[in-house]
């Protein structure tokens, strides 16, 4: 109750296994982008896509880096489409996740920092 009262906490989610959604194909996508392409822009697209988990400004020679799950590499490529769909975009480079060697989901700071 504390750490939800300092605003630590703000919030509880769900967290289901993409296995269970059937899609067990995950891919990081590299985007580059026209000109001065605004995050906004790059995030208004990425909503749009309920195949994407994530979405990041990053830095070095992408613009963005996207997280990604679906089905299989067909639906993979599918949803890589629309992202090449856009406007902005100029280039994207795919890499596909093999294994998960740490997940830690919900977790932004170490536990002795919560104490």
């Amino acid at each position: 109750d504390r750490l939800r009262e300092n605003g630590v906490i703000t919030g509880f989610t769900a967290v289901v296994t993409p296995d269970a959604l059937g899609w067990t194909t995950e891919a990081f996508i590299e985007l580059f982008c026209a000109g001065r392409t605004s995050p906004a822009k790059i995030q208004a697209a990425a909503r749009q896509l309920p195949e994407v988990v994530g979405a990041y400004t990053v830095s070095g020679g992408a613009d963005a880096l996207v997280h990604l799950r679906a089905a299989d590499i067909a639906h993979l490529e599918q949803v890589l489409e629309r992202l090449r769909g856009e406007p902005f975009v100029t280039q994207t480079r795919s890499m596909i996740v093999l294994s998960r060697l740490v997940d830690r989901p919900g977790v932004s700071e170490t536990p002795s920092t919560l104490d």
